[in-house]
């Protein structure tokens, strides 16, 4: 269930907590080979099933930056905040990849609160976004996104 942050404030009391989990969800071919068609990234690890059964990790991997681009879709999952005017992705600090996605994997997305500062109108804020694959050892995505929230 979606946490319900109320504007600002809300978000200044939770610095420091874990907002909780998306639901998982699975990982596909289709994803990946669009994903590739949008970016361009068209490796073999990524789109050709044959070649990647032979490679290091047994099969095809979704793209990083495809498990990166999923935080749009899973963390309204975890949170959303009201009482504001608009929001905006507004970067991105630290981004690692430790471990990969297997196409036919489930992920989730687990959201921590770091800061939260006054900028001009609003606030920005910055988060901890960790991606896991079910069953992994190790995360596939741990990224610090930033977030301007606006009255």
């Amino acid at each position: 269930m979606t946490r319900m942050i109320e504007g600002i404030a809300g978000l200044k009391a939770l610095v420091g907590e874990h907002l909780g989990y998306s639901p998982y969800t699975e990982i596909t071919q289709e994803q990946v080979n669009t994903f590739a068609d949008a970016t361009g990234d068209h490796q073999w690890i990524h789109i050709d099933v044959e070649r990647a059964t032979a490679g290091p990790f047994g099969g095809p991997i979704a793209h990083g930056y495809l498990t990166l681009s999923l935080g749009p879709m899973l963390s309204p999952q975890i949170f959303a905040v009201t009482g504001i005017s608009m929001g905006v992705n507004y970067g991105a600090g630290k981004v690692r990849f430790p471990s990969p996605v297997p196409v036919g994997s489930k992920l989730r997305l687990g959201a921590t609160l770091q800061s939260v500062e006054d900028v001009a109108g609003g606030a920005q804020v910055t988060m901890e976004f960790v991606f896991e694959v079910e069953g992994a050892a190790k995360p596939s995505c741990v990224a610090e996104v930033i977030f301007r929230y606006y009255e």
